[in-house]
């Protein structure tokens, strides 16, 4: 697909729906997941903290990668500069505090998205994230731990989605970008690079590049970095089980239950690349007895910017937990660029 705004739409709704599918299998067994769900795997909703259509905080994270990403952008215009690292980490302990947690570094205006009340509960969040925003003192700084978790990748979509919006921007700046923003809350190199890579996958898509070439410019940043070994073997293992005869399920398998970064990667690039539709690629990312709704909304993320939102029944949408919310937000990073000036748009996302 080309970039325009129903891209963007289809691209986070999909990912929200990956999310919500996997929610309720999360931490169930494969041998739990085929009783339930028989051979054609998860393709609807079960209750899950106690509704249908439950977002986790992948998706409530990933909101806030992208608030902060346009709060960036509107200081910056605003005020001639910005550090949009600074102002995501600022984003994320809004986050933070819709769990429960205070940090005192968080400053600025509470904006738009906190007010809405369905974001303030908690849907298993990561323990490296809370702990790291916990302890974090300065706003961008990195944080002090040894996690590869796949909280960086879960979140990162935004950013690949934002920069392709900048014409000045290239996939190494939404690598970059995607590793800086890993790195608040994972310091591990394979979490942060996969992050970025992530990121550099996402920004090939907006532009309309084919996955295999998107995949190709991430891979060469990633190999081009050190400490990169982990992630770019996981990357080249995907791409490689695609064309073999192997189960899809059994391939995933190979590749890992996606509780780390490059796994879960990994796993959704395959299901992206080797499943033919949306459904089939979120079903095969979050039949498993893994990180489920984690690669559930990566998966989607992928596969909504390739195949476009005609590609997901009706009722997963209507059914799908702060599905305005989320659109809004789509639209916005697609929006971003003209209405940094506009009034309604600096009350949404205040730059001060």
């Amino acid at each position: 697909m080309t970039m325009n705004k129903l891209s963007y739409r289809a691209c986070l709704l999909a990912g929200a729906i990956g999310d919500a599918l996997g929610a309720a299998v999360e931490f169930k067994s494969d041998a739990e997941i085929d009783r339930l769900f028989g051979a054609e795997g998860v393709r609807e909703y079960r209750p899950a903290y106690g509704r249908l259509g439950a977002i986790t905080d992948d998706t409530q994270m990933l909101l806030f990668t992208a608030e902060g990403l346009i709060r960036g952008h509107v200081r910056g215009g605003h005020r001639g500069f910005a550090d949009r690292t600074g102002v995501v980490a600022n984003a994320y302990l809004r986050w933070l505090s819709t769990q429960g947690h205070q940090n005192p570094a968080q400053v600025g205006q509470p904006g738009w998205l906190i007010g809405h009340e369905d974001l303030h509960h908690q849907r298993a969040p990561g323990n490296t994230c809370l702990t790291a925003l916990k302890q974090m003192t300065k706003l961008g700084e990195k944080a002090q731990n040894q996690s590869k978790g796949c909280g960086t990748v879960m979140r990162i979509a935004p950013v690949g989605l934002y920069m392709a919006r900048l014409i000045t921007q290239s996939p190494s700046s939404a690598y970059e970008m995607g590793k800086e923003l890993s790195w608040l809350t994972h310091a591990h190199p394979s979490g942060y690079i996969a992050g970025g890579a992530l990121a550099a996958i996402i920004w090939g898509l907006a532009r309309g590049k084919t996955m295999n070439r998107s995949i190709d410019e991430a891979l060469e940043l990633v190999e081009s970095d050190s400490d990169s070994a982990e992630c770019s073997k996981a990357i080249i293992r995907a791409r490689a089980l695609v064309t073999t005869h192997i189960p899809p399920k059994e391939a995933v398998k190979q590749l890992g239950e996606g509780w780390v970064a490059e796994e879960a990667l990994a796993i959704s690039i395959y299901a992206a690349l080797k499943m033919p539709n949306i459904m089939d690629a979120i079903s095969l990312a979050v039949s498993h007895g893994g990180d489920s709704d984690s690669t559930g909304s990566i998966t989607g993320n992928l596969v909504g910017l390739l195949h476009g939102a005609a590609g997901f029944p009706n009722h997963l949408l209507v059914d799908l937990e702060l599905r305005e919310v989320i659109t809004q937000v789509a639209e916005d990073l697609y929006d971003f660029p003209e209405k940094i000036n506009h009034p309604h748009f600096f009350e949404r996302y205040p730059g001060n």
